[in-house]
């Protein structure tokens, strides 16, 4: 069993460790979402200009016989320039400040929701989803357009741990003063030697992908005042719970 902070440790000493770990993260993300702007501004207006470009050139290219051979090459150009641009997308949203709209929000609903709009996409990847409420449900102060950024990269993430298709259990449970979402799939599981990196900004271990989704999950989360964990066995699968504060009062 490989695992990153347990999520049945509830140590003092683990959730001082933590708020550490969040203090410091949040800012150095500080510091990137400063340089953030200035980074859009050099990269995404030429990158515009360069595809814009790319296009008159394939429509003169269309008009001559025998081009076939450059407009193939012209159009694996912009779908690069097409990739870097959702890069720098990607980032801007990982680095830039987070301005949360938090309000009590009942979460099974909320789960419930989500689950529904994910449903059609794992259903023909032939994923069966579980979902499995809290018989109260719990009530959390969330912003809910980052929180459903935040469960469906989870959700993606399970459903491209089981290509061959499998089980996915959505469960939210109370305990402790707080509400809990775990996402489990039966995939392969996460290796121990990948394990220690999930939560890494841009460390990925698929063909494409910018490795940005777990790392703004975790961000997203722990801007909730929330911590995420996971644990995973190779060949069983991989569970990846949320924690998040109830509203009490």
């Amino acid at each position: 069993m490989a695992t990153i902070i347990p999520a049945e440790d509830e140590s003092p000493d683990l959730r001082r460790r933590q708020q550490e770990e969040r203090s410091a993260r949040l800012q150095q993300l500080a510091t990137l979402g400063e340089l953030a702007s200035g980074l859009a501004h050099e990269l995404k207006n030429p990158l515009s200009t360069i595809k814009l470009n790319l296009q008159l050139l394939l429509e003169d290219l269309e008009k001559l016989p025998g081009a076939q051979s450059s407009i193939n090459r012209a159009q694996s150009v912009r779908k690069e320039v097409d990739r870097l641009v959702q890069s720098l997308d990607d980032f801007l949203r990982f680095a830039g400040r987070l301005e949360l709209q938090a309000a009590p929000v009942k979460l099974n609903t909320l789960v419930s929701d989500i689950v529904d709009f994910f449903m059609p996409q794992a259903q023909a990847t032939r994923v069966r989803v579980h979902c499995s409420l809290a018989s109260q449900d719990p009530v959390c102060r969330i912003d809910v357009n980052l929180f459903k950024q935040a469960l469906l990269n989870l959700l993606l993430n399970a459903q491209q741990a089981m290509p061959d298709g499998g089980d996915l259990l959505v469960r939210t449970h109370i305990a402790d003063g707080s509400a809990y979402v775990d996402v489990s799939d039966t995939g392969a599981g996460i290796s121990a030697e990948v394990m220690p990196h999930i939560f890494q900004a841009w460390f990925t271990t698929k063909k494409r992908g910018t490795g940005l989704g777990l790392a703004t999950t975790r961000r997203i989360i722990e801007e909730h005042q929330g911590h995420i964990t996971v644990s995973s066995e190779s060949g069983r699968g991989t569970n990846f719970r949320l924690e998040l504060p109830l509203v009490t009062g």
